[in-house]
């Protein structure tokens, strides 16, 4: 199999799963929720793991402990899926909060260059962004996960299927 049909089946299953995700972005903000709580659990277990086998006490302590911290959290979230759900929304629309003023600021420095104008512009979508979410908020929790992962998920397939069909998508050994 090519690395262009790779890339092409990448792209078909992470558009199909953006559209399915903006078609249900409740179920999607729930599935994006749960996987977040499989991931804490996982990471934490193995940080603790590799915190028994660090070399010195402090070491070992810090990773046991984040790694504990990481398991009670994971447990916490697919424990209470749903308000885990909304605890999860507000840090989301409190990084594009964050990542859009930092932006923004950051934008002015770069007045002299070329790409001032996509820097400004993507500030003022997170900014905007993180207060759509606020204005809405609780109401917006139950699907703003799952839209923002059917967002990205288009895009991601979009950019797959680009690759696809560039030459550089081509392996070593194909002709």
């Amino acid at each position: 199999m090519t690395n262009r049909i790779l890339w092409f089946l990448m792209a078909l299953i992470a558009i199909a799963g953006g559209v399915f995700a903006l078609t249900n972005p409740i179920a999607a903000s729930v599935a994006a929720t749960v996987i977040a709580g499989w991931m804490f659990l996982l990471i934490g277990i193995v940080q603790v793991v590799a915190g028994f086998r660090a070399e010195g006490a402090s070491a070992k302590i810090w990773n046991i402990l984040l790694g504990l911290l990481a398991v009670v959290l994971g447990i916490m979230i697919l424990g209470e899926p749903l308000k885990s759900m909304v605890a999860l929304t507000t840090v989301v629309a409190a990084m594009f909060l964050a990542t859009g003023i930092s932006k923004i600021i950051l934008s002015f420095s770069l007045q002299d260059r070329g790409f001032f104008w996509m820097v400004l512009i993507s500030g003022i979508a997170s900014l905007v962004l993180g207060l759509m979410i606020f204005a809405n908020f609780p109401a917006s929790a139950v699907s703003s996960l799952g839209i923002l992962l059917g967002i990205n998920l288009i895009f991601d397939g979009t950019s797959a299927l680009a690759m696809a069909f560039t030459s550089d998508a081509k392996g070593a050994g194909e002709a």
